[in-house]
């Protein structure tokens, strides 16, 4: 039996359910779309049959308006349209409150003035792209109103469209489709060509599968509401999407992208240009970042960006994937990342929980306050830093910025920065992290200006001769580590090796550079055990981003022995 007290208990907390399920219908409502299975069936004995005959139209039954070229649709119902219109328009302007669908069966609309499908009111309109048709829209470059409508495909409210068949959208006004509320893309192969951007859903996109390919001077995919902060997202549950952006962004959101999987190649700004600087990846970029004055972004989002899996080959002139004041995670995919800016850039945090990532070209690779790697394989190769922990101001002083390593594998190869880069402080408990250190002063391989402590796992790194600038771990790290001088600098390409008393290996290292200076720490570092250093040689071993796995050692140069004996030891030779 309940008490008044918890019978007052349980009526609060019915109270709060019944708000949050408010709460949560007016998120629904607020969206404004909704991926419904009654929009894909319908009752085929209702259907009306509209048939484009070049200049004039016809309609059975009569239950829309034809004025010569142009058919108005005024009420809700499921229309077939077939046919072509030489210069001419479908208006859909009805007030009811059902849905309005309009099945394209092999259309070809053209409108020299104006969008040549124009949903200008409706509750709710769905496309549905019938099996084995192709289907185009084009409009023309000058409209003759200036307000409205504002694409080829252009909608005042939510749309949604599906199907097996195919559309193509030519915009050459501005875009090519384009809503003033969200656009639901449910599957369909979809083609848009536009003088501005290629699909954008002012509230929100949201793609549930298809193949889409978008060449477009301005944004490739967007959603621009930045009135409401639970509108202006992007969401793409899995498609096939090609973006050729010349003059903006490939995907850009408002407010949340969010990907879970699909296959993407996107270029922007004509891609990252060619070599400036003899950089170490495939290619390279300025030696300055990205100088142009417009977005020309990959992926974007002023929030936060969540990618779960997928295919990705991003090349753009500025950065591949970019938070404006949020967070990115990756948590799986496959990318490859060519940039003049920033490969991966997000001000609050980026997490890596899985994904293999290269960031092939790069001018700095992965910049954040926060950037936690957790798994995955990550490779990159910029010019200037490669890893950069910051708060987004240069500075030598703790600026409170933090890079952990918990896992994964990092490989860097910075030509003309810093490697492994913290205004903060960088803590490693777990993974890889090679560094290819930059090839002259004032450079470094590690520049950390709080602690780097390394509690597991592997480091190795080298660098240039900087003087007092070349870092290595922190005494107050756990596991033992070395920094180990070199006189008159190893040349490029000559091994670096190291082992035990018995002759068992430890790490055998190839730079690809010639460098100054190694920083070395692993679990096999024994303090006070006594360890070998050998420069030169070969070895038989296969290797992976510069370390050598199995296989035998020989033919090398005794350089120094060392004993460790506290927890960072330096050694010269």
């Amino acid at each position: 039996m309940l008490t008044r007290k918890t019978e007052s208990l349980a009526g609060i907390i019915i109270a709060l359910i019944f708000l949050a399920s408010c709460q949560k219908i007016a998120y629904k409502d607020k969206t404004g779309i909704t991926d419904d299975p009654i929009d894909y069936v319908w009752d085929t004995s209702t259907v009306v049959q509209v048939t484009l005959n070049g200049t004039s139209i016809t309609i059975d039954p009569a239950v829309a308006e034809i004025n010569g070229s142009k058919l108005t649709i005024t009420e809700a119902g499921t229309y077939n349209i077939t046919g072509s219109l030489t210069d001419g328009q479908i208006v859909v302007n009805s007030k009811d409150e059902s849905s309005v669908r309009l099945i394209l069966n092999g259309v070809n609309i053209t409108c020299s003035n104006s969008a040549p499908l124009y949903i200008k009111d409706s509750q709710k309109t769905i496309i549905n792209l019938a099996s084995g048709t192709d289907n185009y829209l084009t409009d023309g470059a000058i409209y003759s109103t200036t307000d409205e409508p504002k694409s080829a495909l252009f909608s005042n409210s939510n749309l949604t469209i599906f199907g097996s068949g195919a559309l193509t959208v030519t915009g050459k006004y501005k875009d090519g489709i384009s809503t003033d509320d969200g656009l639901l893309i449910k599957s369909g192969t979809i083609s848009v060509t536009a003088a501005d951007d290629g699909i954008r859903g002012k509230d929100c996109v949201i793609i549930k599968s298809g193949k889409i390919t978008v060449v477009s001077k301005g944004d490739g995919i967007k959603s621009s509401n930045t009135e409401d902060p639970l509108l202006g997202y992007v969401t793409i549950d899995s498609a096939l999407v090609n973006i050729t952006a010349t003059s903006g962004d490939g995907i850009n959101a408002k407010t949340n992208l969010s990907i879970g999987d699909g296959s993407f190649t996107i270029i922007c700004g004509g891609g990252a240009g060619s070599i400036a600087t003899g950089g170490p990846g495939p290619g390279g970029t300025s030696a300055t970042g990205y100088t142009g004055t417009i977005s020309e972004k990959g992926m974007k989002a002023t929030n936060n960006i969540v990618i779960t899996k997928g295919t990705f080959i991003i090349n753009s002139a500025d950065d591949a994937i970019h938070s404006k004041a949020g967070s990115v995670t990756i948590n799986g995919g496959t990318f490859t990342l060519s940039t003049e800016d920033d490969g991966i850039h997000a001000p609050a945090a980026i997490t890596f929980n899985g994904g293999n990532i290269t960031i092939t070209k790069c001018y700095e690779g992965v910049e954040s306050s926060l950037i936690t790697v957790n798994t995955g394989d990550i490779n990159v190769f910029s010019v200037d830093d490669a890893f950069n922990a910051t708060k987004g101001s240069a500075t030598e002083s703790n600026d409170g910025s933090w890079l952990y390593i918990k896992g994964g594998n990092i490989t860097i190869n910075a030509s003309t920065g810093d490697g492994l880069d913290s205004n903060g402080s960088v803590a490693m408990t777990a993974g890889t992290v090679i560094v290819q250190g930059p090839q002259s002063a004032p450079e470094v391989g590690f520049d950390i200006n709080g602690t780097f402590n390394v509690s597991g796992g592997l480091v190795i790194g080298s660098g240039p001769n900087s003087g007092n600038m070349i870092e290595g771990l922190s005494t107050t790290t756990s596991q033992y580590g070395i920094k180990a001088t070199i006189t008159s600098t190893l040349a490029a390409s000559t091994l670096f090796h190291i082992q035990d008393a018995s002759g068992n290996e430890l790490i055998t290292f190839k730079p690809v550079r010639s460098c100054y200076y190694i920083v070395y720490s692993s679990p096999l570092l024994l303090s006070g055990s006594t360890y070998f250093i050998c420069t030169g040689g070969s070895s038989t071993g296969t290797m992976t981003n510069g370390i050598y796995v199995g296989g035998t050692y020989s033919g090398g140069t005794a350089k120094k022995n060392f004993t460790v004996s506290s927890k960072v030891t330096n050694v010269s030779f």
